[in-house]
């Protein structure tokens, strides 16, 4: 998430037509050992993960920060979102919907166990089966065998020797190459298959860094993270390794950042937002990125189904000022929302029929609201759920006041004090209450924005949304074969949700951040994510 908006023109380009992506071959692996590489750690700021480092079952900031350093996948994305290869030699297609992908020889986990096909295959196998019920198993959906209505192998998938498999899809995709890089298609070592629980506590990966130690997962507290002399691709360690700690508040955070006890920081406290670049100077960090916020209403609650919940909807984002709480509350560093992407994204318009329901509009608001009371009066308090170790207490109680003043009804924020806590009530469908939402990019597509949260039965899904029509485009796009007739599908998929509303889009973030005097070549890259493997210390 970046300091110029970026187009990604080159990058689909590259995923279209007969594919390949080509690199050199892989070198051979040590046996790594804690003090295999002797410079310094790197300390940044995390999250408590939701769940077991399983990469197929993690879909947020904190377990994905983890899993995107300890493995590798057969690409990564640059600074930029261009996919490089990383375990994987070649990529290649002549039709979009099978693939013959080859990996690196010599490869290796940091268990000493060789990264093969298999890896791959079987670790994706687990990923979709349904019985295991794995946070990112839509995004095997494509491939051929896939099914959310029984235990099915994912058919597609044929191992031809140790360095090669092929991939069939149910249908041409001509973004599944931009695709890789994202975890849900990192292979696992055979090993993890033995007690994939106990392996979720203490991976074992192929990428730039691994575990400290056993138990390096220190919960609610920190990681420990050393260098893999092992990995042997394009994102090899600077440094020696990242300690990555679980602060309850970025408040805490950004005080151990201006004292020095804290090398990088990718979240700056709101509290902050007016002072941080005098505080850090040339050490400041404020620039787009592919993050969108918005808060989800699910139709589960009372009066947000049927007529009456798209009337609600649609009045309680008129009734948000969302130019107001950028300028007074985020200082500039937030940008009012006109769709359900991010400007960085190549395909991004702020031209899409019905977006005028994301413009503060209180007579229009005020009218929706009198036109879903006459279908039923409405009761209770309007509330949204949030993360208070997220910094978000400002904006939400902002926005609330600003649909109580609007709307004449009681609003307010729902706190919980962790990120794991709220995101745990969200996945298990139990919370009952609106709730803070938002979505950093997995790779650089618009597709990446729409189809894992708001298709029927995604992974994402946590409003349980489903339209036939929207599902309908986002497959008719997918399977263009030119890039500016796929956006075009995309674009129209989201004039249906700014209709529906499935969640209520706010603004797109900057990544605001800062790092330390004693290191050197921070840089973030276009999902907001520091790369942390060109940092250096000392």
């Amino acid at each position: 998430m970046k300091i110029n908006r970026l187009g990604i023109a080159a990058i689909a380009l590259a995923a279209v037509g007969a594919l390949t992506l080509s690199g050199c071959a892989g070198g051979g692996a040590a046996t790594p050992t804690a003090s295999s590489n002797a410079r310094a750690i790197i300390t940044t700021n995390g999250s408590e993960p939701q769940n077991p480092l399983v990469p197929t079952n993690i879909n947020e900031v904190g377990g994905g920060k983890i899993v995107d350093a300890v493995f590798a996948g057969l690409v990564y994305y640059d600074a930029k979102g261009a996919p490089i290869n990383d375990a994987a030699d070649s990529i290649k297609s002549d039709d979009n919907k099978t693939f013959t992908i080859k990996i690196k020889s010599g490869l290796k986990f940091t268990n000493d166990e060789p990264v093969t096909s298999s890896s791959f295959v079987d670790a994706w196998q687990y990923g979709a089966l349904l019985s295991n019920a794995q946070l990112g198993s839509y995004f095997f959906e494509n491939i051929e065998g896939f099914s959310y209505d029984e235990d099915s192998p994912l058919t597609g998938l044929k191992v031809v020797d140790d360095t090669t498999f092929t991939v069939t899809l149910t249908d041409a995709l001509s973004d599944f190459p931009l695709r890789l890089g994202y975890s849900a298609f990192y292979p696992l070592p055979a090993a993890a298959f033995k007690d994939i629980a106990a392996f979720g506590e203490n991976p074992i990966g192929n990428g730039p860094y691994m575990l400290a130690a056993k138990g390096a997962w220190k919960h609610n507290e920190k990681i420990d993270l050393v260098v893999n002399p092992a990995y042997d691709g394009g994102r090899k360690a600077k440094n020696g390794g990242l300690s990555i700690i679980f602060y309850a508040n970025q408040g805490a955070a950004y005080s151990d950042l201006l004292a020095n006890n804290l090398d990088v920081l990718d979240a700056i406290p709101d509290s902050a937002y007016g002072t941080y670049e005098k505080d850090l100077g040339d050490r400041a960090v404020n620039q787009p990125s592919a993050v969108f916020q918005s808060f989800t209403i699910p139709a589960r609650l009372a009066h947000f189904d049927g007529e009456e919940g798209t009337l609600r909807r649609a009045a309680i984002s008129m009734a948000i000022n969302r130019d107001e709480i950028t300028k007074i509350i985020f200082s500039g560093t937030r940008t009012p929302a006109s769709d359900f992407t991010s400007p960085v994204i190549d395909g991004w318009s702020d031209k899409l029929k019905g977006a005028d329901v994301l413009e503060f509009n209180a007579k229009q608001a005020k009218k929706l609201w009198a036109e879903a009371d006459a279908i039923s009066p409405w009761t209770g308090s309007f509330q949204i759920a949030y993360n208070a170790d997220g910094g978000h207490q400002g904006w939400v109680d902002a926005a609330m006041n600003s649909i109580k003043n609007t709307l004449g009804i009681d609003a307010s924020g729902a706190p919980y004090p962790t990120f794991k806590e709220a995101r745990t009530l969200i996945t298990d469908r139990t919370i009952q209450t609106a709730f803070r939402t938002g979505w950093q990019a997995d790779y650089p597509g618009l597709f990446n924005f729409l189809g894992p949260i708001y298709a029927t039965k995604a992974s994402s899904n946590d409003g349980d949304y489903s339209n036939p029509k929207f599902d309908a485009l986002l497959k008719k796009g997918s399977t263009e074969s030119d890039l500016a007739a796929a956006n075009k599908d995309f674009q129209a998929a989201q004039e249906i949700l700014l209709k529906d509303l499935p969640a209520i889009p706010l603004w797109y973030a900057n990544v605001t951040g800062g790092y330390g005097t004693s290191v050197d070549n921070v840089k973030f890259g276009w999902n907001s994510v520091p790369i942390y493997n060109e940092i250096t210390k000392g």
